[in-house]
C-alpha cells in the first residue's frame, strides 16, 4: 500500500472576496492550494475567460495552486431539466482547462419537498440517472466530478451517498466527504456509520466541524464530525490527495460561507494540530 500524502487546500472566498487577499494569506499559512469558488464578487460558474486569466495570474504571482473548482452544478431543484447544469458544466471545464484543475465538486440535486429528508431515499434513482449524464460528459472532458454530501441535497446520508455513487457507477465521480454536513443532517459518528461503505469512493475531503445538538460548525478536531477518525482512516488506506479547508467559522450560508483571515488561520492551525498527532505527511 502506498505511504498516505496529504496535500493542503482551501476555499478562499472564506478569507475575503479579494483573489490577491485570500492568497496573500494561503501563502502566509503555508497552504499551497485554493479551491476556487470565488472572488470579486462572482461564482467561478460566472467568471468569464478574463476574469480567469487574473485568476491564473494572481495564483501564479502568489504560488498557489487552483487545486479545485468549487462549483455550484446540482445545487438545483432535481426536477428542472438536466440541459441547464449539462450547460453549466461545459462551462465549467473550460475553467479548469484553462486552469489546470482536474477537480469539479458537484452536489446531488434539491429534492422537490426538503422539509424532511425522510423520504429522500425516492429521488436517488432520478438523481443518479441526471449524475450519471454529467459524469459521461466529465469522462470525456478527462475531468473528475467530486460528490459533496449536504444538507436539503438527495444525496445527504451515507447511504444515500453509497446508492447514488453505486448507481452512477462512472470513474469520472468520486465522492468528497464532509464531516460537518452529515452531522447537520444528524449523522451522529459518521466515520463510524459511513467509512466502510464509502472509503473506495473518496476523491476528494472537505475539513470542516460540527456539533450534533446544534450544528454549529468548529474547527477540526473540536465537533462531533470524528474528524480525527477520519484522517486516520485516510492515513490507513494511503490516501493521496487533497484535504481541502471550508471553515464556516463566522458564516455558514446557503451558497458560500466565510472565516475571514483570523478564522481560516484557526482552521488550519486546528487541522495541523491533528495531523501532527497522527504524524500525517504534508506535501
Amino acid at each position: 500500500m502506498n505511504q498516505a500524502v496529504f496535500s493542503l487546500s482551501a476555499f478562499g472566498d472564506e478569507i475575503s472576496p479579494d483573489l490577491a487577499v485570500q492568497c496573500n494569506t494561503l501563502r502566509e499559512l503555508k497552504v499551497k492550494g485554493l479551491d476556487l469558488r470565488g472572488a470579486w464578487g462572482k461564482n467561478v460558474l460566472k467568471m468569464d475567460d478574463t476574469d480567469i486569466k487574473n485568476v491564473k495570474s494572481v495564483c501564479g504571482a502568489y504560488g498557489i495552486n487552483v487545486r479545485c473548482l468549487g462549483s455550484p452544478v446540482g445545487k438545483s431543484p432535481l426536477k428542472e431539466p438536466i440541459q441547464n447544469e449539462l450547460a453549466n458544466l461545459t462551462r465549467l471545464i473550460e475553467i479548469a482547462n484553462q486552469l489546470d484543475t482536474q477537480f469539479i465538486r458537484i452536489f446531488s440535486f434539491y429534492p422537490p419537498d426538503a422539509s424532511t429528508n425522510e423520504h429522500y431515499d425516492q429521488y436517488v434513482p432520478e438523481a443518479a440517472e441526471k449524475l450519471s449524464q454529467l459524469a459521461t460528459l466529465a469522462e470525456e472532458a478527462d475531468k473528475m466530478l467530486v460528490l459533496e454530501n449536504e444538507k436539503h441535497i438527495v444525496g445527504d446520508t451515507p447511504e444515500r451517498c453509497l446508492s447514488i455513487l453505486k448507481l452512477t457507477n462512472s470513474p469520472a465521480m468520486r465522492f468528497a466527504w464532509d464531516p460537518a454536513n452529515f452531522i447537520q443532517v444528524g449523522v451522529a459518528q459518521p466515520v463510524t456509520r459511513g467509512w466502510d461503505m464509502l472509503q473506495s469512493y473518496i476523491g476528494y475531503v472537505h475539513i470542516k466541524d460540527a456539533m450534533l445538538v446544534d450544528g454549529k460548525v468548529k474547527p477540526a478536531g473540536e465537533g462531533d464530525g470524528q474528524v480525527r477518525e477520519l484522517l486516520a482512516n485516510l492515513k490507513a488506506i494511503g490516501y493521496q490527495g487533497v484535504l481541502s479547508l471550508e471553515p464556516h467559522l463566522a458564516i455558514a450560508g446557503h451558497s458560500s460561507g466565510f472565516s475571514g483571515e483570523e478564522g481560516m488561520g484557526v482552521a488550519v492551525r486546528a487541522l495541523r494540530k491533528l495531523m501532527a498527532e497522527l504524524g500525517l505527511e504534508e506535501i
